[in-house]
């Protein structure tokens, strides 16, 4: 089924822009001509965001195509389709990656039955509520928030795979 989504690379080196677009250029069959702009929030670092689209499951290979380079700042969303939830997949260096589903109003769904077994592990609420934060990847959001936002405004690249 056809869905679509976005990339944001939040913040990359100067030399690795030419590789982030072939990686991209990879997945989708076509080649990526991505606009990049200064990251205020890393200075030295650019930022670009591309709306795609393609067959469910595009998501993951962009993401797991960008990790390639361990450097790189990124999101990807991939849109729900008929029959398939959407997802947002985050990745910071150092951090590394948070994978999760999400409705079409882009909240995070959890599905009860982890929601169940936290409760049963839980030894105290404090315990309970750090593994709330970490299904919820407060950890990254927090982190990522700053390069969002400095992002507001920017152009974006449209994007779509081939065959």
């Amino acid at each position: 089924m056809p869905t679509r989504g976005v990339v944001y690379i939040h913040s990359c080196p100067p030399a690795v822009c030419p590789h982030a677009e072939w990686a991209l250029s990879g997945v989708l069959g076509s080649r990526a001509s991505l606009t990049w702009t200064d990251q205020p929030a890393a200075p030295g670092q650019l930022r670009t965001e591309c709306v795609w689209s393609g067959s469910t499951g595009t998501g993951a290979e962009l993401a797991a195509a960008l990790r390639s380079w361990p450097m790189l700042r990124f999101e990807v969303t991939e849109d729900p389709s008929q029959g398939s939830d959407g997802e947002r997949i985050a990745h910071i260096p150092g951090r590394g990656v948070f994978r999760t589903t999400i409705s079409a109003n882009g909240d995070i769904m959890v599905p009860e039955s982890q929601l169940r077994e936290l409760l049963a592990k839980a030894g105290s609420a404090e315990s309970y509520q750090y593994a709330v934060h970490r299904l919820l990847g407060t950890a990254w959001d927090a982190e990522l928030e700053p390069y969002r936002t400095a992002g507001d405004g920017a152009p974006v690249t449209w994007m779509h795979q081939v065959g």
